[in-house]
């Protein structure tokens, strides 16, 4: 008769293989949704492609177009999903790699924060705010305005909004739980120098945008530093309504 135990094996104290890839599972999805949107893109054709663009592209003047169908490209469909779906597209190839670098970094600690539904309705909700800061900036606009860029300022805002905090990852000493840190308040967050040197260098950086420097991959195109704003706006100023982390509680 045998009892329940058993001799140690050397192999016990072998440590778990970390992931080659430690991203949460919607950046992966998200991140490749947004390649398979450009290889498509790539394969179909400049004929197609325009179509796409016209349907899917948040252009400002389509709003000042009379009344159509609700799928034609001034009808209510585009006028509403535009809004979002613009950010699916990219200039090139380069502006997507761009972009997803730029997402892998700010995107994977708020997602992990918020979770999957949570994290994409975000994204969604910030790249209309960079979308609505185009249209008022460039109400009568023809360009068609496209790419990742409003989200991805929406998800570095959110990421401010706990990354400096005690244990944050940017706190200095980073706990174990650091994307699930409770979050500042406004206030809070602006009283720290670290934070105002890093909002300060992103808007800087989009002062040079609208100066007229181009950034990789869109250099025979305005980058639409508008929409970067709306985006970084829109994900600090509504980020508390998407945080499942309780605020730190004071006396």
């Amino acid at each position: 008769m045998s009892c329940g135990v058993r001799n140690p094996s050397p192999f016990d104290t072998v440590p778990a293989r970390e992931p080659v890839f430690n991203v949460p599972g919607v950046i992966a999805v998200m991140a490749a949704i947004l390649i398979g949107v450009q290889a498509l893109r790539s394969l179909l054709g400049d004929y197609v492609d325009v179509d796409l663009i016209t349907y899917f592209a948040f252009i400002p003047a389509r709003f000042d177009l009379p009344p159509m169908g609700l799928l034609e490209p001034g009808g209510l469909g585009p006028k509403v999903w535009t809004f979002v779906t613009y950010a699916l597209l990219h200039a090139n190839w380069l502006h997507l790699i761009v972009n997803l670098v730029w997402f892998l970094a700010f995107g994977t600690p708020v997602a992990r924060r918020f979770g999957a539904a949570r994290f994409a309705a975000f994204c969604a909700v910030t790249a209309a705010g960079g979308a609505l800061a185009h249209f008022l900036s460039h109400p009568d606009g023809i360009m068609p305005l496209v790419g990742a860029s409003g989200s991805i300022s929406g998800t570095m805002a959110a990421a401010v909004r706990f990354m400096f905090q005690p244990g944050g990852a940017l706190s200095g000493r980073a706990s174990p739980a650091a994307d699930h840190q409770p979050a500042g308040s406004l206030v809070e967050n602006f009283r720290d120098g670290r934070v105002l040197i890093f909002v300060g260098a992103w808007f800087v950086l989009n002062l040079l945008f609208g100066l007229g420097v181009s950034m990789p991959g869109a250099e025979d195109a305005e980058v639409a530093w508008q929409a970067h704003l709306g985006g970084f706006l829109a994900g600090l100023l509504l980020f508390p309504l998407f945080d499942p982390v309780p605020r730190r509680r004071t006396a």
